[in-house]
């Protein structure tokens, strides 16, 4: 199980945001790269970024922050990212610049068309965003609720060839009140393809709740807002996670 680090990005600075809205911000870093670097010798195997402006506008709007990030990077390690990725170009730059992973969510659900496309010509790079409440899919930077099934969509989009899905429970989001690892086991139990929890994640507790559903399918769990306040320590949560299969055992 990894225990994933989310750099969201907005005007260029890494922040977190409450449950999706904006106007709810706080600023950790005013260098995205700088904190990548940070949970990399913390010991970070992925990362996941999200480009909050992008998610809004449609397109992407940090490419020098995303770039700056990669450079920090070393050769092997994943970074998944997110926001405004709505076309086929898009999605081909984003590869091009060292993303490993593009995460599609808006775009999957207003246009499967698009999704299934994707899915072809960048096969093994294409994981879809499934951001929901009440399991209900939401759209367009979470501001609109569908009437979208989660799981109903999620199996849909596992036909399509998507490598992975992210699930996010946009009510606990920032939260800190724990992930909803229920959720998370019951759409990781209806598909096939990995699952990576998003969402609230707050507690060492939360992430042995992961650890112990592994078996459904759930790979990885997202981690915001406890590593930037210093609630959850990154370096134990990873230990926690790698350590949990062992302690069961004995």
């Amino acid at each position: 199980m990894l225990i994933i680090p989310a750099i969201d990005l907005k005007d260029g600075c890494c922040v977190r945001l409450k449950q999706g809205l904006m106007h709810e911000v706080t600023v950790f870093s005013e260098s995205p790269a700088a904190q990548a670097a940070h949970w990399l010798d913390q010991g970070a195997r992925r990362l996941h970024l999200v480009d909050l402006d992008g998610a809004f506008a449609g397109h992407p709007r940090n490419e020098a922050a995303i770039r700056a990030i990669l450079e920090t990077v070393d050769e092997g390690v994943p970074v998944q990212l997110g926001g405004g990725i709505r076309d086929l170009d898009t999605i081909g730059r984003c590869l091009d610049m060292g993303i490993s992973y593009v995460i599609i969510g808006t775009a999957a659900v207003k246009n499967p068309g698009f999704l299934q496309d994707a899915c072809v010509a960048f096969s093994g790079h294409i994981i879809v965003g499934l951001d929901a409440k009440g399991g209900k899919v939401a759209t367009d930077g979470w501001s609109k609720l569908t009437r979208h099934d989660v799981i109903d969509l999620a199996q849909k989009y596992e036909d399509y060839g998507a490598e992975a899905i992210v699930y996010t429970d946009i009510g606990r989001d920032g939260m800190l009140t724990g992930i909803n690892v229920e959720a998370t086991r019951e759409l990781a139990d209806a598909i096939s393809i990995p699952v990576i929890a998003s969402g609230g994640l707050a507690s060492l507790r939360d992430i042995e709740a992961l650890c112990a559903a592994e078996s459904s399918g759930i790979v990885g769990a997202i981690a915001g807002r406890a590593i930037y306040d210093g609630s959850l320590d990154f370096r134990k949560a990873q230990e926690c996670a790698d350590n949990f299969r062992g302690r069961q055992g004995r």
